[in-house]
């Protein structure tokens, strides 16, 4: 296997690279070879580029990174990246209807990718970040983000107001 020489710069004692599969692959200062990492962040709302953990495929923290603004180019590229197709969280920018106002129900929105359609199955699946933005957990997983409550349109906001 050819040796890929590590980082020298002491903020990124590692090198990440994709391997022959397209996964992600970590080389730890000592040399260590860990395939399928993915990167987790710590805080993915309130504070996205800071605090981020690369875990092996078995989810073991192997590496801390305090911000990504102190890695390279590449290996910022590379995070991104992998963040982007692992974090799927539309952002609702208006409620249009919900069909009901007890749980289950079924709400049809509008996101920043699009027309959607969610079904909230128990008011609990709606948690308050901040003062002001939400996150809402679908029935099948997929986590939406109010990010500013007072950015809705009034007749979101009423629909919202049902469930909060």
């Amino acid at each position: 296997m050819e040796q890929i020489p590590l980082i020298t710069d002491q903020k990124a004692p590692f090198t990440l690279t994709r391997n022959a599969g397209g996964r992600l692959q970590l080389i730890t200062a000592d040399g260590a070879v860990h395939d399928g990492v993915y990167p987790v962040r710590a805080f993915p709302i309130s504070a996205a580029d800071e605090g981020l953990s690369v875990v092996s495929a078995d989810s073991h923290e192997l590496l801390w990174i305090e911000r990504l603004s102190d890695l390279d180019t590449d290996s910022r590229t590379l995070l991104a990246a992998e963040l982007a197709q692992r974090e799927f969280m539309p952002e609702i920018q208006s409620i249009h209807q919900v069909s009901s106002f007890a749980t289950p129900s079924t709400w049809q929105v509008t996101t920043d990718r699009g027309e959607a359609e969610l079904v909230l199955k128990a008011e609990d699946h709606i948690r308050r970040l901040t003062q002001t933005s939400l996150l809402i957990t679908d029935g099948h997983g997929i986590n939406f983000l109010i990010r500013d409550l007072e950015q809705l349109d009034k007749h979101s906001r009423k629909l919202l107001d049902r469930f909060l």
